[in-house]
């Protein structure tokens, strides 16, 4: 019973309400007046490389802190791949060592967070990181109360701290959604350039659209070849999920009341991502596909 309220609460909250009232408010300002400003193609490929690489790197991470902390128990040989990992032996810590994945991620994307509060005017590379590291972990402390083959659910049961214990951690992470989203879309309008079309709320609405919902939309096929060769579900459902709960809150503060205004010039360095893009694929591919072991 208790997995089947987190499940309803866990759609109807982290998924069906952001956008319900993303919709509602943008409806609101149907008739506001659009004011002038301009986004060009290149801010919008250059959100989309730093949302790629930012969410490949944020992936491997997770495994790797999977793999590392079995490589340090004797009798577990755990391998590193470049979208899975897995281990012979057996040892019952491996268990814990299951969520230890999505904790240094988790910590990934609060110190990412972290450096783009301290920036005036954030880096989408930065912001990417953050919501990456923040948004491919909260789910996952959710679903593991709801999942127990889940790999935070497996922790879970390696501390025994019993359904109430799993329940209280989903709902602390449930609510941290809507607190991440809303203050990483502040600091999404932050990085907003002179001239930017942010100067009225239908005008950010749309200034998301383009620069973060497009991005993470066209980031999907891209991803299929840095996570393939597997089942292709596995493939495409972790980078929408993390577009549909993420980017929902994150569009919302679209609507805060308020002058906003960009500074400075529109983001310009496209060859650097595209190259450290380009490698990390490599990398994946020819280096990590084949497996490395510990």
């Amino acid at each position: 019973m208790t997995r089947l309220l987190l499940t309803i609460l866990f759609a109807s909250f982290g998924l069906l309400l952001p956008w319900g009232l993303a919709l509602s408010r943008r409806l609101q300002v149907k008739g506001e007046e659009v004011m002038p400003g301009r986004i060009g193609w290149r801010p919008v490929v250059h959100s989309l490389l730093a949302y790629v690489l930012s969410f490949n790197l944020t992936f491997f991470l997770q495994e790797l802190f999977l793999v590392l902390p079995k490589a340090l128990v004797p009798g577990l040989h755990p391998t590193l791949f470049h979208n899975d990992h897995d281990w012979t032996g057996d040892a019952p810590i491996a268990e814990l060592f299951q969520g230890t994945g999505a904790v240094a991620i988790l910590i990934s994307g609060l110190l990412f967070a972290r450096i783009a509060a301290k920036q005036a005017r954030p880096s989408l590379f930065v912001l990417w990181m953050a919501f990456h590291g923040l948004f491919q972990s909260l789910p996952q402390f959710i679903v593991g109360a709801i999942v127990a083959e889940n790999d935070v659910g497996r922790a879970y049961d390696y501390l025994g701290i019993g359904a109430v214990g799993e329940a209280a951690v989903a709902v602390l992470a449930l609510a941290a959604l809507p607190v991440a989203g809303l203050w990483l879309g502040r600091r999404f309008l932050a990085s907003a350039w002179e001239g930017a079309p942010i100067a009225s709320q239908r005008n950010r609405f749309g200034y998301f659209l383009w620069m973060a919902g497009f991005p993470a939309l066209a980031a999907v096929p891209i991803l299929i070849l840095f996570r393939a060769p597997r089942e292709l579900i596995e493939v495409l459902l972790p980078p929408m999920l993390v577009m549909l709960f993420g980017y929902g809150w994150m569009q919302l503060a679209a609507f805060r009341t308020g002058p906003v205004k960009g500074e400075g010039e529109p983001p310009r360095r496209l060859v650097s991502l595209l190259v450290a893009t380009l490698l990390l694929l490599a990398s994946f591919q020819l280096v990590l596909r084949p497996g490395i072991s510990f």
